[in-house]
């Protein structure tokens, strides 16, 4: 005899494998460390010092 298949528990198991996926799949595309994000944090700062340090006075 064929096992007996609960429609309801395989659904939930289906999407949980789907959610667990999405999930790894962001961590790989969003994921950044803290070290990174400083960095760019900074490159960013050193860049708006540098515009308005070339920036024209306005009379």
């Amino acid at each position: 005899m064929a096992d007996i298949v609960s429609f309801k528990l395989a659904r939930k198991r289906k999407e949980r494998e789907a959610k667990e996926a999405q999930a790894a799949e962001n961590r790989i595309r969003f994921g950044r460390t803290k070290a990174e994000k400083q960095k760019t944090d900074a490159e960013k700062a050193l860049a708006e010092r540098r515009i308005d340090g070339h920036k024209l006075e306005e009379e």
